[in-house]
């Protein structure tokens, strides 16, 4: 039986009065797309804050690839190989779509004043062959879009915006990603080609497993296998999308039915 690469016992964080994860089990096997759904203000993104150590946990233990990530930084958390996007875009519009992707991989490049002025052609060489590889990531997500890598990224529409924020976070060639609610902003036809999209680099890549918060139930349906629903912080069903969406307590917590 393989191990789970992602895995937290009893995860529980606080504001306050108010428990947003609440004993929160749950485990993620490698290659795999887990959906994690559940009503608003249900605790998915509180999760997605404190596995990328954005909040510290209140109780509870993380461990990722076998090792206890718990008190990491959202530094040592992306230098062990996970990496996320946010509900709301992030991109520096200004900047050039390769300036907003190089963000996302600052920590895998050399720095500092006696490297740029020293190592000239080091430097140009390293700069090169990141624009090679965000050319190649974003021509598995749309061949034209990787032609226009110069342009600022205030030209492109919603969902390329989108497909640049996913691109940025896998330019880092992370183990786990996290994707929080990718279709906001788009239309359905734009999220389920989006998701398409990410399958196929997920594919492409090799080995990345993939974390989806997403409120479109066809979109969780179409591209998960297994999905963990939240309510009030706790875990409530688990399964197959067809499984949990007959659950009373999923229908009656999430889809609003009796």
């Amino acid at each position: 039986m393989t191990a789970p690469l992602l895995s937290c016992r009893g995860l529980t964080r606080r504001f306050g009065g108010v428990v947003a994860l609440d004993g929160l089990d749950l485990e993620v096997d490698p290659g795999s797309v887990l959906g994690l759904i559940g009503p608003n203000g249900s605790g998915k993104t509180t999760f997605f804050n404190v596995l990328t150590g954005l909040f510290p946990a209140d109780a509870g233990e993380i461990r990722f690839a076998g090792a206890p990530i718990t008190d990491l930084r959202p530094q040592g958390i992306y230098r062990i190989g996970i990496a996320r996007t946010f509900q709301r875009s992030r991109l520096c519009l200004p900047l050039s779509i390769f300036d907003n992707l190089m963000v996302g991989n600052h920590q895998h490049l050399e720095h500092g004043l006696w490297f740029n002025l020293v190592r000239r052609q080091a430097l140009r060489r390293q700069i090169d062959e990141n624009y090679r590889a965000a050319q190649e990531l974003l021509h598995i997500f749309d061949p034209p879009l990787a032609g226009r890598m110069m342009e600022p990224a205030s030209r492109i529409p919603m969902i390329d915006r989108r497909r640049v924020e996913v691109c940025r976070a896998l330019i880092s060639r992370p183990k786990l990603l996290l994707l929080d609610e990718p279709s906001a902003g788009m239309t359905h036809e734009e999220t389920l080609r989006l998701m398409d999209d990410i399958l196929q680099v997920q594919q492409t890549v090799g080995g990345l497993t993939i974390i989806l918060i997403e409120h479109e139930m066809s979109v969780i349906e179409r591209v998960t296998r297994r999905c963990v629903v939240l309510n009030y912080g706790r875990k409530i069903a688990e399964g197959a999308y067809a499984e949990v969406s007959r659950d009373p307590q999923v229908r009656q917590a999430y889809l609003g039915l009796e």
